[in-house]
């Protein structure tokens, strides 16, 4: 446990960080996960709904540092592309 009383303070302001971090990826996985269900059913319409709620959600937790900027392009990326497989098939 923190002894001091700026160990004591950064130790609050860890707990409420984390909590927040812990309800913006809770947020984000959820934006990604109507994203792969409508890729699942086949319906590209709500797909691209879907991928265009989710994309600035990703981008907002790259910013606030909740996942690295490369790894939130590549999530995009990824399933731009497989949005754009299911008019294809």
């Amino acid at each position: 446990m923190a002894n001091t009383s700026s160990a004591k303070k950064m130790a609050r302001k860890i707990e409420a960080r984390t909590e927040k971090n812990r309800g913006r990826r809770s947020r984000v996985r959820t934006f990604l996960r109507k994203v792969e269900e409508a890729i699942a059913s086949g319906d590209q319409t709500a797909a691209k709904t879907a991928l265009a709620a989710a994309e600035p959600e990703l981008m907002r937790a790259a910013s606030k540092g909740i996942v690295h900027k490369n790894t939130a392009s590549r999530k995009v990326s990824r399933l731009s592309a497989r949005v754009k497989s299911i008019a294809a098939a």
